[in-house]
């Protein structure tokens, strides 16, 4: 994980939407650069707010941890809302028990061997359990080495060290790759804060308003011809406009 202040975390966020595995995401690079929209602050979402999700797969711990984790791998700044705003918890829980979480689609038979990372994700866990059991791993190297404390307890500071620490290597756990939890978890952050909200994540389309992204609408014939025009209508979901 880049040691870069919350500012310099936004701009890398936007620089790897193209390499987001969502057609959401790779749709809204496209669309912005060629209206060249300049991305705009988002104000909170209005209304009432909505009951507090309950994680499916998590227990209470775990969900501790994604909930303390994705805050720190999108915090909230002035340009737009963090991935606590956006949901991604949600997004994330609601993958373990999917297609994703039980590598449902995916070879999952021997032999399992160390990689190139050219390869992908090549361990026998399906990425629920490597969640399971990296979360688990990496609260009780927090525990031993960080005064008895659960990574969710640290200090922001101490969490950036332990998340550069699974996604550098210098964390190694017996149970579980450190390097491929953090992948799983870095790369399913960003999904679900780009995602359509049908999925759980990107609550009111608050990451599309962030980056101009109209989302899913039927067609732009109006603004077609239109280069360099704001592009004003908000975005919206599968599931219908987003307030």
């Amino acid at each position: 994980m880049t040691d870069v202040p919350s500012p310099g975390r936004r701009g890398f966020l936007r620089r790897s939407i193209a390499i987001v595995p969502a057609a959401s995401a790779l749709t809204a690079t496209g669309f912005v650069a060629g209206q060249q929209v300049a991305a705009q602050p988002v104000p909170a979402p209005a209304g009432p707010a909505s009951p507090p999700y309950t994680p499916a797969y998590f227990h209470a711990d775990e969900w501790a941890f994604i909930q303390a984790a994705v805050a720190r791998l999108i915090p909230s700044d002035e340009t737009g809302p963090g991935a606590i705003e956006a949901g991604v918890p949600e997004f994330i829980d609601r993958q373990m028990e999917g297609a994703f979480g039980h590598a449902a689609i995916w070879y999952m038979q021997g032999p399992f061997v160390p990689s190139s990372p050219l390869f992908g994700y090549q361990g026998k866990m399906p990425p629920r359990e490597v969640y399971r059991a990296g979360i688990a791993a990496t609260d009780a190297w927090c525990t031993q080495q960080k005064g008895g404390k659960r990574f969710a307890e640290l200090d922001a500071a101490t969490q950036d060290e332990v998340l550069k620490g699974l996604d550098g290597g210098t964390l190694q756990f017996a149970e579980v790759g450190a390097k491929d939890f953090f992948t799983f978890l870095l790369q399913n952050t960003k999904e679900g804060y780009f995602s359509d909200p049908i999925h759980g994540g990107n609550k009111n389309a608050v990451a599309w308003k962030m980056i101009g992204f109209p989302g899913a609408r039927a067609d732009f014939l109006d603004w077609v011809q239109k280069p360099g025009v704001h592009y004003s209508l908000p975005p919206v979901s599968i599931n219908g406009p987003q307030t």
